[in-house]
C-alpha cells in the first residue's frame, strides 16, 4: 500500500483517522506512507504509532513526516509501534525538522531493539535537538540490530557532541555484518575525543564495502584523523569511501597520519576525500596542511593500488598538490 498525501494540511485528526484504518490492515507487507508537511504533531503521529502496532507482518514500512511537529512524545509512540514490528526487514523514517529531542530519539531507539531482523535501515533525523542521551538511547537501540546490511543514519545539525558520537560508534561496532553505512554527523559539536570513538568502532566494521562519513563542520582535529584512520585501517573491504572533514581543525600530522592509514585499504577502488580548510576556524588561527602533510597524505594513498577514481579537495591558501 503506498499513499501520498503530502501537503495536504491533514493534521493531527486526519493522522488519527489514517491510523484507525490502518490498523486493520493486519496483513499488510508492504506500506509507504508520505506525509510530509501536515501539520502533524504528537497526537497524530501517536495514531500512527497504535496502527503500525497492529501491523505486525509488515516487511518493508516507510513512513515519511518531513517537516511536521512530533516532537518527543510522537516519536516514542511510533518507537513504541514500530517494536511490535518484529518482521520488518527494511524500514526508512523521515523525521526531518521534527522538534525531536533526547527523550524521542531515546524513544524511537527503544523500538527499533526490537526490530531484529532488519536488514535495510534508513534514519533521517536532521535538523532536530538531539543531544548526548538521545544520540546514546538511539544508539542503543541500534546495537540490537546485528543483521543491519545497509544503514544510512542522518544525525546533521543536531548536538550530539563526542560522548553522543562515541556512544553511536559503540552501536555500530556490534554491527559486524554491515556492508554500506553512510552516517551524517555534520554541524554536531564533535572533537577528537568523538572522532576517536568513531574510529574504535569502525574497526570492527570489516564487512563494509562502500561507506561515507559526513564530518564535516566539526572541531576534529590531528589526533581524531589520526584515530579514524587507524579504525578504517581494519576495513580492508573497502570499495568506496568518502571522508568530508571540510571545516575541520587537521593540520601536517592528520593528513599525513590519514594517508598512512588508508594504506592499508588495498581494495579501494574509489576515494572521494574533503580536506577542504577554511581561512579562518572556530579558534580563530588557520589550520594548515601544508606542502608536508600533502606529501604524506598522497604518499600514504600511492599504495592502494586498485584505486580507479579519485577526488580530493584540498583547496588551501599557499597550498602545493604533489600528484600520485
Amino acid at each position: 500500500m503506498k499513499l501520498y498525501l503530502a501537503d495536504h494540511q491533514i493534521g493531527d485528526e486526519g493522522a488519527s483517522g489514517l491510523g484507525s484504518g490502518l490498523a486493520n490492515c493486519i496483513n499488510l507487507q508492504n506500506l509507504t506512507l508520505y506525509l510530509r508537511r501536515n501539520q502533524i504533531g504528537a497526537m497524530g503521529a501517536s495514531g500512527l504509532g497504535s496502527a503500525l502496532a497492529n501491523c505486525i507482518n509488515l516487511s518493508n514500512l516507510t513512513l515519511d513526516l518531513f517537516e511536521n511537529q512530533i516532537g518527543n512524545e510522537g516519536a516514542s509512540d511510533l518507537g513504541s509501534g514500530l517494536a511490535n514490528c518484529i518482521n520488518l526487514s527494511n524500514l526508512t523514517l523521515v523525521f526531518y525538522k521534527n522538534q525531536i529531542g533526547d527523550e524521542g530519539a531515546s524513544g524511537l531507539g527503544s523500538g527499533l531493539a526490537n526490530c531484529i531482523n532488519l536488514s535495510n535501515l534508513t534514519l533521517d533525523l536532521r535538523s532536530n535537538q538531539i543531544d548526548v542521551e538521545g544520540a546514546s538511547g538511539l544508539g542503543s537501540g541500534l546495537a540490537n540490530c546485528i543483521n543491519l546490511s545497509n544503514l544510512t543514519l542522518d544525525l546533521s545539525f543536531n548536538l550530539i557532541h563526542n560522548e553522543g558520537a562515541s556512544g553511536l560508534g559503540s552501536a555500530l561496532a556490534n554491527c559486524i555484518n554491515l556492508s554500506n553505512l553512510t552516517l551524517d554527523l555534520q554541524w554536531n559539536g564533535i572533537h577528537d575525543e568523538g572522532a576517536s570513538g568513531l574510529g574504535s568502532a569502525l574497526a570492527n566494521c570489516i564487512n563494509l564495502s562502500n561507506l561515507t562519513l559526513q564530518l564535516q563542520d566539526n572541531y576534529i582535529g590531528d589526533e581524531g584523523a589520526l584515530d579514524l584512520g587507524s579504525g578504517l585501517a581494519n576495513c580492508i573491504n573497502l570499495s568506496n569511501l568518502t571522508i568530508n572533514l571540510d571545516g575541520s581543525q587537521i593540520g601536517t600530522m592528520g593528513a599525513s597520519g590519514l594517508g598512512s592509514c588508508l594504506a592499508n585499504c588495498i581494495n579501494l577502488s574509489n576515494l572521494t576525500l574533503h580536506l577542504y580548510q577554511y581561512q579562518f576556524n572556530y579558534y580563530g588561527s588557520k589550520p594548515e596542511i601544508g606542502d608536508e602533510g600533502a606529501q604524506g597524505l598522497v604518499s600514504g594513498l600511492s599504495n592502494c593500488m586498485n584505486l580507479s577514481n579519485l577526488t580530493l579537495y584540498l583547496e588551501q591558501k599557499q597550498f602545493i598538490y604533489f600528484g600520485l
